[in-house]
């Protein structure tokens, strides 16, 4: 199963504190970065982290209809899972490399 015999458990154990303390940093990274997301052309905007954590949204007057919160409400989420999406694939790019690394099954708890 090893290339040269059985692995030297300190290595190992070295080997997995430094994916550990990567995957840290990754996920540290993600937390701080900021990502957008957009819907009907601009007129919502929301920015959530790389985690996926809502930050901020923007909606313009020009999105706002009172006979019609339905639309608003319904740009709303477009605009969220816009940025969602965004920060799920920076989080693949990020952490996926990682989770090869650790076995490659994924972890409990990660988006992939």
């Amino acid at each position: 199963m090893f290339p040269g015999g059985q692995p030297n458990m300190q290595q190992l154990l070295q080997q997995a504190q430094k994916m550990q303390q990567d995957l840290a940093k990754a996920q540290e990274e993600l937390a701080r970065t900021l990502v957008d997301g957009t819907a009907g052309g601009g007129l919502v905007k929301a920015t959530v982290t790389g985690a996926g954590e809502l930050q901020n949204l923007v909606i313009d007057p020009k999105a706002v209809d009172p006979e019609d919160t339905e639309t608003l409400a319904d740009l709303v989420v477009a605009a969220v899972r816009d940025a969602n999406e965004t920060a799920q694939k920076m989080q693949q790019q990020k952490l996926g490399p990682l989770a090869q690394g650790l076995g490659g099954g994924g972890i409990p708890g990660l988006p992939f």
